[in-house]
């Protein structure tokens, strides 16, 4: 498997790695561009996992209590 560390690539192969997802993903036509999301990879500041983790606890906010409506994802029992 092809390793995607900084210290393993350039930053033409960051690049072209990252416009790869965009291709295979579809994303393109998202409105999501990945070459900003992940600017700080392709100029070799961020790894990929470290980006990734931001966004994620970024993306986690707290809920209020189960009011019983939903579709049943994620809720407490």
């Amino acid at each position: 498997m092809r390793s995607y560390l900084i210290k393993d690539t350039t930053l033409q192969e960051r690049l072209e790695i990252v416009r790869a997802w965009e291709e295979a993903e579809g994303c393109e036509n998202s409105g999501m561009d990945l070459t900003e999301f992940y600017s700080d990879y392709i100029s070799g500041r961020k790894e990929i996992s470290e980006i990734n983790a931001a966004f994620r606890t970024a993306y986690v906010v707290d809920t209020p209590e189960d009011d019983g409506k939903g579709c049943g994802m994620g809720t407490h029992r």
